[in-house]
Formats: C-alpha cells, structure tokens, sequence
C-alpha cells in the first residue's frame, strides 16, 4: 500500500505533487488504471470525461514545474457524486429523467474544489434522486461494495464510498439528507464527515428535474476521504458562505473544544429499543469508548434529553416534505403535507434541538452507531418501505437503517464517521462521532484519534 499513490491519503498526494515526488498526470493515470481494472467489478465510476481531466493535469503540473500551486488540493484528481452538477459533465441524479443533462456550471461547492486545485474527472452512481440506503438505478446499474461485491455499499454516496475505498479517486464529494455520506462510509470502512447544516452550500443538488437551485431541508454536501485528515482540509475548502451572500457574511469555525484526550467528555449510545443495532455494531460503539476512556476522555452512558420515537416522527416528517418534489406533483403534495404541518414539526425540530444544546453544553462528543447492521447482501425486489434487514435474526424494516443518522440530521449536528472494528464476518463497522452543531472541528478531532488508535484505514481486499 506505500509504493500505491492512489491508496494515501488525499493530503498526503498533495503534498507529493507539492515536493516534486508525484505529478498529477501520473495520479491520474495510476487511478484511471485502477477504474479500468476495479470498476468492472464494483460499478461505481458512471461517468469520465478522461481527455478533459488529462489536459487539466498537465496545466497544473506546468504550474508546478514553475512552483506555482493552485491551492491545497492542487492536482488531486477526484470524482463527483451524480447527485450533484458539474459544469460540461453528464449530472443526472441517478435519473434516466437527466440521461442528458450537462449542466452549463458547476455547484458552488465542486467550484471550491477546482479553485483548490481538485482535477475533476468523473461522476459516481447513486440511486434515484438520492432516495435509499443502497445504490442502483435503471440507468447505471448496481454498485457493489468492495468488501463483498454480493453486498451493497450503502446509499445513497455509494459510488463515492466504493470509489474512495479503491483508490480510484483521490476523496469525494457526496450528499447526506439521511445518512448518505456516513451509511456509506461505514459499509465500505472509509472516513466521512457530515457537516453542520448550511456550512457548506448545497445548490446544485438534483434531487428533482430543475432542482439545484434551493437549500434542501436536512441535506448537505459533505466528504467522503481514506482519513480524518483529508476531512479536515476538505471542509476547509468547502465551508463558507455562497459567494453572493459572502459580501456580508465570513465563516469563522471555531477551534475544537479541546485536543487533549483527558479534557474530553464523552458518552456512548449503542441501542435503543426503537433503533436496533446488531452486536457487530454494539461492539463497535463499546470499544470506541473503551479506546477513547484509555487515551484519556472521560466517558460515560450519559444521554441526550431526547425521545427516540419523537425525533424519529419529526425526521420522518421533514425528510418527506423535503424529498417530495422528486414525485409528480399530486404525489408530492400528499406525500410532502402542507406549509402548516411543516411549520408544526419545525417547531417539534427546535425542542429537540434545544435538547441536545443542553446535552452538548456538558459534553464533547456522543459516539453511537451509523447504521444497525454492518454493510447488507443487495436487495431490490419490492419497496424500501416493504423490505427488511436482518438484526441478529430479528427482521426489521430497512427505515431502520436511517435511525440512529436521522436522529443526527434533523437536528442539523455535525458527525464524523470512522471505521474502528470488523464484524464476525469481515466486514467494516463505522460509528458516528455526533458533535455539537457548528463546531465540526471538535467530532472530527475526536475522530482524528479514534481512527488513529484503531488502526487507521485499511484497503479492501481486491486487486
């Protein structure tokens, strides 16, 4: 893995391309390589504009040669989940609606991207309009997780995740309504940071026909990386304002709580009766704690004031109303409710907001599980509504698997997730390290050292 430049770590190429000791077009190419020989398997790149991103190289590595870097991700060849526009490049949500939709501009966030130096390259799959925890369509196909291609890689950044376990590409950018950056993540052992909402801009999102061009409830961007060190230096590039509210607005994230383990407080939540978790993932959420109680941090069982069954209800509502403009019209409104019941659960939404306020003002960070059970065989026959998934032999219903990322999300807080074990049967298991809103610096230190302490990242086991 050392001799492989696409296995490092996003900041470790960079830095490479900075020293002379790696080039763009030689990344490119060894990750183009990689795509040819892997995508085969796990169906992740659905889009690659190959000559484009080679001619966007070679500038770059001419400004190199002068010593001349376009920013922190100079040269970094990446991909973009489908989900969201990229200028000239097929962007379809998963959609045969959008099979020809080349968008005439970038999102704002991929425009951060390239002015730090990113390379884009491609596009990743994901299911239609975003909406499940696995990832397939009628115009891609299914993605494969790379740890078991009879597996799904999660969803809906599924693409993303497959793509940045293999190393065919540098990180990604990928979105998350209901746990599709951090699901994804932990089915296929990758890092993934969810943002605070409204941190980084989300316009551009196709969920819809003609959607990108508003602020979706819940949603965000957010990375997806092979460490906590690539999220860090990617939400730095991709925070802040839109450009034109940037005239009065600055973003200024402040620094994490602490960097001293022994100064952490820190509670674990690994079930809850209304939100199931398998013993893998139980096991996961304990040994983070035990791992971060030995580094120093206080860590307790303490909870959040906050009723599981409530916040599922309010999460449920919302994530309807803001996922209904991807149905017909008279779908959507019956599927979506009305601007009152809206204003009704938003104002369910603050309780618990003010909730986990009071929670985080005594602690640091919450470590709980992502998903209830580690990364599942595909499934497609029915709806998600009518499919189940196996909890140590009790049948639940997939919703579940949104449980424990919806209690997040509706809340806007930011989460890092990591992976720290494997399950019986060797698969990846992540946790979420929940902090409080708008101070992502303090999960993802936490997360730096749990990720550190676990043994880091490790390759899937393909060629």
């Amino acid at each position: 893995m050392d001799r492989d430049p696409t296995l490092w770590s996003a900041t470790r190429q960079a830095a490479a391309i900075r020293a002379g000791q790696l080039t763009s077009t030689s990344l490119l190419e060894a990750q183009l390589d990689r795509i040819a020989a892997l995508d085969p398997t796990l169906h992740a790149v659905v889009t690659l504009d190959a000559d484009a991103a080679r001619s966007e190289a070679a500038a770059l590595d001419d400004l190199a040669s002068g010593g001349r870097y376009q920013g922190p991700l100079h040269g970094l060849p990446v991909t973009i989940k489908d989900a969201i526009e990229v200028r000239g490049m097929r962007s379809t949500g998963g959609s045969a609606t959008l099979g020809g939709h080349f968008p005439m501009v970038d999102a704002p966030a991929v425009s951060r991207l390239r002015r730090a130096g990113a390379v884009v390259m491609g596009k990743t799959n994901c299911p239609e309009w975003s909406a499940d925890v696995q990832t397939y369509n009628r115009l891609f196909g299914t993605t494969n997780n790379p740890w078991d291609p009879s597996r799904t890689p999660g969803g809906s950044s599924g693409g993303a995740a497959a793509a940045v376990a293999t190393g065919m590409t540098a990180f990604e950018l990928g979105t998350d309504i209901g746990g599709s950056v951090r699901i994804p993540s932990a089915f296929c052992g990758i890092c993934g940071h969810k943002p605070s909402y409204g941190l980084v801009p989300q316009r551009g999102y196709l969920d819809h026909p003609g959607g990108g061009t508003i602020d979706v409830d819940i949603n965000v961007f957010g990375p997806l990386a092979r460490s906590v060190e690539d999220l860090q230096l990617l939400l730095d590039v991709l925070a802040g304002p839109l450009d034109e509210d940037a005239v009065a607005w600055r973003l200024r994230l402040p620094p994490p709580r602490s960097t001293a383990p022994a100064e952490w407080r820190v509670a674990t939540w690994d079930s809850h009766p209304d939100a199931p978790a398998a013993a893998d993932v139980r096991t996961a959420v304990r040994a983070a704690g035990d791992v971060l109680a030995g580094a120093g941090a206080r860590v307790s069982e303490d909870r959040p004031a906050v009723d599981m069954a409530e916040s599922s209800a309010v999460f449920t509502a919302l994530l309807m109303a803001a996922m209904s403009p991807s149905l017909e019209p008279a779908d959507g409104e019956a599927f979506g409710g009305s601007h009152f019941a809206w204003l009704t659960h938003q104002e369910r939404r603050q309780l618990l907001c003010r909730a986990w306020s009071d929670f985080f003002a005594d602690h640091d960070a919450l470590i709980c599980p992502v998903a209830p059970v580690p990364a599942f065989p595909h499934q497609q026959e029915g709806t998600f509504m009518d499919r189940t998934l196996d909890v140590d032999g009790s049948s639940v219903p997939m919703a579940a698997c949104v449980a424990w990322t919806g209690l997040v999300g509706v809340a806007g807080l930011p989460a890092t997730v990591v992976p720290v074990s494997f399950s019986a049967g060797g698969l990846p298991v992540g946790v979420q390290v929940v902090g409080p809103r708008l101070e992502d610096r303090t999960p993802l230190a936490v997360a730096s050292l749990l990720l550190e302490r676990c043994g880091g990242w490790r390759p899937p086991p393909l060629p």
